[in-house]
């Protein structure tokens, strides 16, 4: 359930989003007034696809996995949102007044802090400190959707899997089918090269562990042209 924030919680989101710190006095009030916060625990939907969109969520502790679910029930990650980030969808479905295309899930234990729709137009035109972030916003998202698009369209899975695992490891903690969300296939395929990688010797398998062994022999296989 959301509530209107405390003075702790508005210190906390000025302190995490400085845009907000230097508003005009107008609209000081009204973010005071306007706004809520929320704390929602891992697993919390937050949105869903073909929903209405309300408000412009900042995230204050946590973090939030945007992700495209295929009619199959496939997933794909298209971006997550942590600490003094916000939501490319979110900005684009309120500016567009167009419902979501995706879902947004708490992984973590989740605070944030949401702006009224009204709110957010009378900040993007009366704010322009804001509205510039709003901006900056797209186009850090957008650079980030790109190299997704091109990982997908133009990189063998078997090259995106050892990057992966080169990212997080020497251990990664993480399921198969966690690893196939991640790079938007499906476990079983996820699965046989996890198990060639280990007969070539480039990782240890273990119960929801795989351990980077031979890192040299990834690095070569996801650079290979």
């Amino acid at each position: 359930m959301s509530s209107p924030p405390t003075t702790e919680a508005l210190a906390r989101a000025r302190a995490t989003f400085p845009v907000l710190a230097d508003l005009p006095a107008p609209l000081a009030a009204r973010l005071a007034a306007e706004c809520r916060a929320m704390t929602v625990p891992p697993g919390t939907r937050l949105f869903d696809e073909r929903t209405p969109c309300g408000a412009f969520p900042l995230v204050i502790e946590g973090r939030v996995k945007v992700a495209k679910l295929s009619p199959s029930g496939r997933e794909i990650v298209l971006y997550r949102v942590g600490p003094g980030q916000s939501c490319l969808l979110t900005s684009s479905c309120l500016l567009s007044r167009r419902e979501y295309a995706a879902t947004g899930t708490a992984e973590v234990p989740t605070t944030l802090v949401s702006i009224p729709r009204d709110l957010f137009d009378s900040l993007m035109t009366g704010a322009p400190p804001f509205r510039d972030y709003v901006h900056a916003l797209f186009a850090d998202r957008i650079g980030e959707l790109m190299t997704l698009v091109e990982e997908v369209a133009f990189r063998r899975l078997d090259q995106r899997l050892a990057a992966h695992l080169l990212a997080r490891g020497p251990q990664v903690d993480a399921r198969h089918q966690d690893i196939a969300v991640e790079l938007g296939s499906v476990r079983e395929i996820v699965s046989r090269l996890l198990n060639d990688f280990e007969d070539r010797g480039f990782v240890s398998l273990g119960r929801g562990r795989i351990e980077v062994v031979d890192r040299a022999g990834l690095e070569a296989l996801a650079a290979a042209r």
